[in-house]
This record gives C-alpha cells, sequence and structure tokens, in this order.
C-alpha cells in the first residue's frame, strides 16, 4: 500500500478537539466530517488538502478525547496517511480500526517540512522525501493490521471475512454501510 503527496506539518500534541471541533460531532457522516477538519489548527487545510497528501507532526498526535471522529475526518479529507513521532493510545488504535494508515517515526516527524512531497510504504515502514532526498524507516505493521487498514477499517475486515450469507444479509447495527445508533 504506497501512497504519494505533499506534507502539511504540525507540532507537539495535536489534540482530538483541533482536528475536529467538538461543534461539528453531531455527524457521523465522513465527508461532512471533512469539511472542518483541522480547521481550528489550520483554516486552509480543507482547501489546500488534496488526495493522497500527508500529515506530519510531532509527538502525542491524537490527544485529548477518544472520539473516532477525528481520523474518519482525516481520512475522509484525503490523507494517506499520518507520519508522527508518537501516537496518542486511543486515537492509534482508533486509526487502525477507521483505517486511517498511520506511521510512528520520530525521524520523519523531525525531519521533514511543510510542503516537502512524500512517498509512503506502508508495507515497508518506508517514507521516503521526494524533494530532500532523505529516506526514514519505521516499524512497518503486522500483516493483519495491514489488512484491517487496507481494506477500510475493523468492519470492512470483518464483512470480508464473514461468509458471504451472512454479509448479504447485514450487519445489525450497520445501516447503508454505517454504524447506527440504535441495534
Amino acid at each position: 500500500m504506497g501512497s504519494r503527496g505533499k506534507t502539511f506539518r504540525y507540532g507537539d500534541n495535536v489534540d482530538t478537539d483541533v482536528i475536529i471541533p467538538a461543534r461539528y460531532l453531531n455527524s457521523a457522516d465522513a465527508a461532512e466530517l471533512a469539511l472542518h477538519c483541522m480547521e481550528d489548527l489550520d483554516r486552509e487545510f480543507t482547501a489546500r488538502v488534496r488526495p493522497g497528501d500527508v500529515i506530519v507532526a510531532g509527538s502525542n498526535f491524537g490527544c485529548g478525547s477518544s472520539r473516532e471522529h477525528a481520523p474518519m475526518a482525516i481520512k475522509a479529507s484525503g490523507i494517506a496517511c499520518v507520519v508522527a513521532a508518537s501516537f496518542a493510545r486511543i486515537f492509534y488504535r482508533n486509526a487502525i480500526n477507521i483505517g486511517l494508515p498511520i506511521l510512528e517515526c520520530p525521524e520523519a516527524a523531525e525531519g521533514v517540512a511543510a510542503g516537502d512531497e512524500l512517498e509512503i510504504e506502508l508495507a515497508e515502514g518506508r517514507v521516503r522525501n521526494l524533494t530532500s532526498g532523505k529516506e526514514y524507516r519505521a516499524q512497518p505493521y503486522p500483516e493483519f493490521m495491514r489488512s484491517i487498514m487496507e481494506a477500510g477499517g475493523l468492519i470492512e475486515y470483518t464483512r470480508s471475512r464473514m461468509p458471504k450469507s451472512v454479509a448479504e444479509r447485514g450487519i445489525p447495527w450497520m445501516k447503508d454501510g454505517q454504524p447506527c445508533a440504535t441495534i
């Protein structure tokens, strides 16, 4: 799973409240959330982001509340991968469950500048800075975790592994492919 795009660079402790402000949490629509992604930190983000772009940040990315809306908004905005020095534990898990590729790579977080063009190879844990010519290595994910991200998240991964008869009937807590509040 490879991607290529320009870098949006942020510092340490980017919390879920600036990734997707609480005033928009009344929606679970990924496309709607994407319209407001990062707006309290970077007003121009949604106007400038393109599919395949990458967020690079310092330590503790995604700290704060445990909302799944944060990785959902990032993914729906077109970001192909988030590279950070470290991730908040709950954000890390939510990102994988949502199917947002992330890599923990302190060297890349330190060495990549805003606007640099990056090439990411998730399977190899490789971050190549095409602007500077530098290459960074992160610990690659085990195959089963990459499979979850490549499937689009834990729900899609689980659906793909179900017997066809069960998958065709649908999952009781899903409606039109989206989690619903009532069962």
